[in-house]
């Protein structure tokens, strides 16, 4: 069944990118802090999603 709403977003996506807006507004060490927590919960995500596909197949 289609989801009427559109494609759901992981936990880990939606935080690595509420991650990255705000990144975006903060001063220069901060935003880079932030901006490696995001990468760091991007990366945790793709691994994640990876693990728990059939087979460890590689995810499209």
């Amino acid at each position: 069944m289609r989801n009427p709403f559109g494609p759901t977003v992981s936990l880990q996506d939606q935080l690595a990118k509420e991650g990255r807006e705000q990144a975006k507004r903060m001063p220069g060490r901060e935003r880079e802090e932030l901006s490696r927590k995001a990468s760091q919960a991007d990366t945790a995500a793709r691994i994640d999603e990876w693990v728990n596909s059939p087979g460890l197949q590689r995810p499209t």
